[in-house]
């Protein structure tokens, strides 16, 4: 079943809430914001099709996204950032110029420095330092992109991670998959063109803000799916509703949304009957892509991944053939790693 529909904006500003007025300007800046970053390019949407596929700014070198969000890590102090002044200077007091007039929320009195606690080694090509602790992954170091330009006050975790994902340490604002779709869409309309998967029983510190849409259109925040069970909740037909009564039932929805959306014009609307549209395509393509008994067993061997099983795993071999079907953004959280 094919489902669309038409876009109807209002006449004039004369019915103009100032709900509306507030949204449709913090949209403006996001697309300002984004075109002015892009190179000057402009973002021209259709509204009925928010998530169809854009022409990128410029010639990309990559087309899709994998981000992999390992939570509850050993430090990077222990891994791959090797500080040989801070192994010298292990059991010495901080020097008094990183505390002074600083408040910190664990730390109290003068605290002694911590040197790395375990041994580091050149490898590769590149000499870079990596921990004993990660033998395997000193054999691919040379094919590892490291950026050690980065610096961030912040420490407690919920807002660390708004900042990774976000840009801001305070919730509201729209994530990295947000953004991308947002720009791009997606080429695949039976998919979401961003993806969540999360594994290790937690969700992040942050919570949902870090794959939310901020001041975008909700159509952009991230949705979840899940490695075991159904892929999306309530994704499925209930008892007595076969497929083509529920296409039904969401056509007539999207009729009386869009009378709601042609009286107040509130673009939340569009993206309520967007997400419906695409939750009943996804009944199908979900399904199939969510599948990990089609893969062959050497390849979840080799992933480690055992379908029906909640994994980070499974999450990586789910997020490949995702990106294989032309989702967007992928986002794996993992706790506990």
């Amino acid at each position: 079943m094919s489902l669309h529909f038409r876009n109807r904006e209002p006449q004039s500003l004369a019915g103009l809430t100032r709900r509306t007025f507030l949204q449709r300007s913090i949209s403006g800046a996001g697309a300002y914001w984004l075109a002015r970053h892009a190179g000057g390019a402009t973002l021209v949407r259709d509204p009925a099709a928010p998530l169809a596929a854009l022409e990128p700014p410029m010639e990309p070198r990559a087309k899709r996204v994998i981000f992999m969000h390992m939570a509850g890590a050993p430090s990077q102090l222990e891994l791959f950032d090797f500080k040989p002044e801070l192994k010298k200077r292990h059991g010495q007091d901080c020097p008094a110029e990183f505390i002074e007039g600083k408040r910190f929320a664990f730390i109290r009195g003068v605290p002694q420095l911590l040197g790395p606690q375990f041994a580091f080694a050149q490898h590769g090509e590149t000499g870079f330092w990596v921990s004993d602790r990660l033998p395997h992954f000193a054999k691919v170091v040379d094919k590892v992109s490291f950026v050690r330009t980065l610096r961030s006050d912040q420490f407690n975790h919920g807002p660390a991670q708004l900042l990774v994902h976000t840009g801001n340490q305070n919730p509201g604002y729209a994530s990295f998959g947000s953004w991308a779709t947002y720009g791009l869409g997606t080429e695949n309309q039976n998919l979401p063109g961003f993806v969540v998967l999360l594994s290790g029983g937690k969700f992040p510190s942050a919570g949902k803000s870090v794959w939310g849409a901020g001041f975008l259109p909700a159509v952009y925040q991230g949705v979840q799916c899940r490695s075991s069970g159904e892929p999306v909740l309530f994704l499925a037909n209930p008892p007595g509703v076969d497929r083509p009564l529920r296409g039904e039932m969401v056509e007539a929805i999207g009729e009386v949304n869009r009378l709601n959306y042609a009286q107040a014009g509130d673009p939340e609307t569009l993206a309520r009957i967007a997400q419906y549209e695409l939750a009943f395509r996804m009944q199908m393509s979900a399904t199939d892509a969510m599948d990990l008994h089609s893969e062959p067993a050497a390849v979840r061997e080799l992933y480690g991944a055992e379908p029906g099983r909640e994994s980070f795993a499974n999450n990586c071999l789910l997020a490949r053939r995702l990106v294989e079907r032309g989702v967007r953004f992928v986002q794996l959280f993992d706790w506990g790693w």
